[in-house]
């Protein structure tokens, strides 16, 4: 890939992004015609510049920004491999990463699209690789895993220094193996994914039953 990616500096010096409370999603101000917004978190913003379509600038806001250099070290103590974005740079404002084709897994619920076995495998491989180089595999979720090639790519590594296991993999793990062939090949309505994904958030926070939340799960579907 050559390395063109200063041709998106001035564009990306008028983006701004801005965090907000409860973890919702950062808001973006000053967009321009070069840049397109590809991913929005709740510490930053994505973008693709059209001059230099095989990168991907990952803009924090303002107060998140010394995430910067704890993500920018957990791609370097990574190093090369399979599983993950490449990082080029990293600035004051934003990391330079590798443009990562593919659906999200959650994008792939929606849409129906056939998620292999191969993608939980490949994800359980990322999961030892990142322990063997000293970090912690936490924050693994439909949103962070791209469907490459019937292969599975993990787009976000912000979280891979703090300690604790957040169990969200584990439980995607158990849904799949358990219940993913009652909607393959199923669309999924995308007001069911978030209400979900919010019922997930809010029980997260007090006691949390897995078996208690899948029952109600799949009387949403209409299932038991």
């Amino acid at each position: 890939m050559d390395n063109n990616w200063d041709i998106a500096i001035n564009a990306l010096s008028n983006i701004n992004v801005f965090s907000h409370p409860n973890n919702d999603p950062v808001t973006i101000r000053g967009i321009t015609d070069e840049l397109k917004c590809i991913g929005v978190g709740t510490d930053a913003a994505v973008f693709q510049h059209i001059a230099a379509p095989g990168y991907a600038f990952k803009v924090y806001a303002y107060d998140k920004r010394d995430k910067i250099n704890v993500e920018a070290h957990v791609y370097e103590t990574l190093g090369d491999s399979t599983f993950f974005p490449t990082c080029f740079a990293s600035t004051d404002k934003y990391l330079v990463l590798s443009y990562e084709k593919g659906l999200t897994l959650f994008d792939c619920i929606l849409q129906g699209i056939h998620i292999p076995k191969t993608v939980i495998d490949d994800v359980e491989e990322a999961r030892a690789y990142i322990r063997s180089k000293g970090l912690n595999p936490r924050d693994i979720h439909l949103k962070n895993i791209i469907l490459q090639n019937g292969k599975a790519k993990i787009i976000d590594v912000s979280e891979y220094a703090l300690p604790g296991n957040d169990l969200r993999w584990e439980h995607l793990k158990k849904g799949y193996e358990q219940y993913y062939h009652l909607i393959d090949g199923n669309s999924v309505p995308l007001w069911l994914v978030e209400t979900i994904r919010r019922w997930y958030n809010q029980q997260r926070k007090s006691s949390f039953s897995y078996d208690d939340f899948t029952k109600a799960i799949l009387k949403l579907f209409h299932l038991t």
